[in-house]
């Protein structure tokens, strides 16, 4: 094998795919990063049996072949190599001289006839919709997803087509993100199935904020993400998802309009005195047109409020403040609804434009002892 490429785009190419390499395996070659040329140029592959990307980038090819380098080592060659021109040359055992203007690698590498092959997904159950959109709702959603491994279904997020609209929903027990969006185009009129939360931000990273598109290829294991010259295969999770649609409450007492700006650096604010090791519930009571926000452990005790719009009659209900910061850090819009039942019943915070239903989240509220109060 033998090549020359430009060092920025080998660099590029060579981090995206190096993020799906395993870190320890015993299979050597799921560590190292697989490069194969032919005459559209060269291609670089990262595998660890769960997830896989590959990239592409133009290159002069004077040679044909393939090997299989160390990930980390030859990330970090090309990384610190100068601007320039790089030259690859491979010989029959395998070992690969890199060059790039004054600098000079010589490396041990591997056959790819050691490298597991990605598997292949046909294109027939195929979804389209704008990189910027998909990078969005994954934002917005991966965050809620599980780390709990004993509900392994959980751990990634569910994609729900239907009616030409993709929903997003992740649960991790203690809250629920949802994210409608449009389709561009699909082949698929009704379909769900879940993606790991590990390959949705890896989805998240390739993904531009740009109206190029992406396509989401379905098939029986696998689900497949083509983002302009990248592909990125996830094995899907198995399991029953939560029916998110009945876990969600219906009726409530009070809808309340919060600026979401103003609502996060309260809670960030009384947040200060909480940690790891200091846990304690953030206290909102909602007023009439006010919201206090309180919390106290063993460092002290901070207090903070800003204006809403509604009487919540001075209900008050504890929330994990981390919780709450998340949805609201990941809230597209300044202001939203927050929808309360009761005091233990979990709240909803939806958009505060009527007729608009693109996400939801929902939270469960933290039992407060009297002595919180």
């Amino acid at each position: 094998m033998k090549l020359s490429c430009e060092k920025y785009l080998l660099q590029q190419a060579a981090q995206t795919a190096s993020r799906a390499t395993a870190s320890k395996s015993a299979i050597p070659s799921l560590e190292g990063l697989l490069l194969e040329t032919d005459s559209n140029g060269l291609y670089i592959s990262g595998y660890d049996l769960k997830t896989g990307i590959r990239t592409h980038i133009p290159a002069d090819v004077v040679e044909q072949g393939s090997i299989v380098l160390n990930a980390r080592l030859f990330s970090e060659i090309i990384r610190k190599m100068p601007d320039d021109v790089v030259m690859i040359s491979v010989d029959e055992h395998m070992s690969a001289s890199i060059s790039c203007a004054l600098s000079r690698f010589h490396i041990l590498g591997f056959s790819s006839a050691d490298y597991p092959e990605l598997p292949s997904i046909e294109k027939q159950n195929y979804t389209i919709l704008e990189q910027k959109v998909l990078k969005q709702m994954i934002r917005e959603t991966n965050f809620a997803v599980s780390d709990n491994e004993a509900r392994p279904v959980h751990t990634g997020a569910l994609f729900e087509i239907e009616d030409n609209t993709l929903t997003m929903v992740a649960v991790d027990g203690f809250r629920l993100a949802l994210r409608k969006e449009a389709i561009k185009e699909s082949s698929i009129q009704s379909f769900s199935f879940v993606v790991p939360g590990a390959a949705l931000s890896e989805v998240e990273r390739i993904c531009e904020d740009s109206d190029s598109e992406v396509e989401i290829n379905l098939g029986a294991r696998f689900v497949q993400f083509t983002i302009g010259s990248t592909e990125l295969i996830s094995r899907r999770l198995e399991g029953q998802f939560l029916n998110y649609r009945s876990a969600l409450p219906t009726n409530f007492k009070y809808e309340l309009k919060v600026n979401v700006a103003a609502m996060a650096q309260a809670f960030d604010r009384v947040s200060l005195i909480i940690s790891e090791k200091l846990k304690s519930p953030v206290r909102c009571c909602f007023g009439d047109g006010i919201l206090k926000v309180s919390s106290s452990t063993a460092l002290g005790r901070a207090q903070d409020e800003c204006s809403i719009e509604g009487d919540g009659e001075n209900i008050e209900i504890g929330f994990n403040n981390r919780y709450v910061l998340d949805v609201l850090r990941a809230a597209p819009t300044e202001e939203i609804l927050v929808k309360l039942g009761s005091s233990i019943s979990p709240a909803i915070f939806a958009p505060a434009e009527e007729g608009k239903d693109n996400f939801l989240y929902m939270v469960l509220p933290i039992r407060m002892k009297s002595s919180e109060a």
